[in-house]
């Protein structure tokens, strides 16, 4: 990166940390409690405030969480997961971790979002077999039209979960993403809107499905009398009722992910004025296409889309001037493991085909400046203007 050009690198995606988040930490290191105290209970119930559900169940990671959701829903061997094209893997590996297979379909141009009559084609081809889950995902912070997967959902005796990793946030009017599915699963890795280190949560208005998920994230052991099969012993023993997992959260990580959860609002705002600089200095570039915008979109990412055949160059070209962008993401049906597992091909979902070979993710996080934001735009446009 020439020092004349620019001494500053601007990551994807960054953590916001302030001196509040870090005496939360330092408080639970001096307690008594580093897991399974108080701190957890706490965040759990700062989220689930805040997006208005009922439950919150904390896990160790978005894909935990996702893991979880899965399980709640009763994804078995032989069942199907329906899932966008164009995401991360772990939405699509929740449902084969638990022995079940994904059924991608493609996504809207439109919202890059899961396309609601792929979804539904998909859904109908199955012929008998089981869709146990619906699992659209909010891609990039843009909500997804929650309402369409909930009737589908319905219809085919799935549960809906929405994968909201992008999204914590985000409002369908003045509906908070995590209202409205059966299960919203979200991630705190530190480029998402708030950060525990490594952490997710899902919520839910269910209490079944949040007892279910606070079994299967801690070995599937209970320790009260009532929730016991067998007979009880005494105040010393436990009972393994189900196949369970270690997927805790610590005290230290929710006690930072609380302390965040006191800022998301201004966290959510800072990105979508970023959005809006890019938006205001992009707008009549040549060459590059802008992501949907939505009033209620929380934006985790900027993807814009370039030529195909130039992204290749555009995306080195900005690296060297210290922009740190970003590809969002492979295909989930172009990995190696679901080809082979699988049998997807190259040509199955051409829309995610299509946004995947010519997107960028350009940077976007609260510690950005407008200067940050402005400088972006104007390398991308020069480096477009040389094209």
């Amino acid at each position: 990166m020439p020092d004349d050009i620019n001494k500053k690198y601007l990551p994807y995606g960054h953590q916001s940390i302030n001196e509040d988040d870090i005496a939360a930490v330092v408080d639970v290191l001096r307690g008594d409690w580093l897991t399974n105290g108080p701190s957890v209970e706490k965040f759990e119930r700062a989220v689930a405030d805040y997006v208005g559900a009922s439950h919150a169940v904390s896990f160790s990671s978005g894909t935990a969480a996702l893991h979880g959701a899965m399980s709640a829903a009763g994804v078995s061997p032989g069942d199907y997961a329906l899932v966008p094209a164009m995401t991360f893997a772990a939405t699509a590996n929740a449902a084969v971790y638990c022995g079940g297979r994904p059924l991608p379909a493609d996504i809207s141009p439109e919202t890059l979002c899961l396309d609601k009559n792929a979804a539904a084609s998909a859904a109908a081809s199955l012929a008998g077999a089981s869709v146990r889950a619906v699992a659209p995902v909010s891609f990039a912070g843009y909500p997804v039209d929650i309402e369409f997967f909930r009737e589908l959902a319905e219809r085919i005796g799935a549960a809906l979960i929405e994968d909201a990793a992008h999204a914590l946030g985000a409002r369908r009017g003045s509906r908070f993403v995590g209202q409205d599915a059966d299960m919203t699963v979200f991630s705190f890795h530190p480029v998402k809107h708030i950060t525990t280190a490594e952490g997710g949560m899902v919520v839910t208005n269910s209490a079944s499905y949040a007892n279910s998920l606070r079994l299967f994230r801690s070995h599937g052991i209970v320790k009260s009398p009532e929730e016991f099969i067998r007979p009880y012993e005494g105040a010393w023993d436990n009972d393994m009722i189900e196949l369970g997992y270690n997927y805790r959260l610590s005290d230290m990580a929710s006690a930072l992910g609380a302390s965040q959860m006191t800022r998301l609002g201004k966290f959510v705002a800072r990105r979508a004025e970023i959005a809006a600089i890019y938006r205001r200095e992009l707008a009549d570039t040549g060459g590059v296409s802008l992501p949907p915008d939505h009033e209620g979109h929380s934006y985790h990412l900027f993807p814009v889309t370039v030529s195909a055949n130039r992204r290749k160059e555009i995306f080195g070209a900005l690296r060297s001037f210290g922009v740190g962008v970003q590809v969002h993401y492979v295909p989930l049906h172009l990995h190696t493991y679901y080809r082979r597992e699988f049998g997807f091909r190259e040509g199955d979902f051409p829309n995610a085909e299509a946004f995947a070979a010519g997107t960028m993710s350009l940077p976007i996080y609260p510690g950005m400046t407008d200067d940050d934001a402005i400088f972006v735009s104007d390398k991308l446009k020069e480096i477009l203007g040389k094209l």
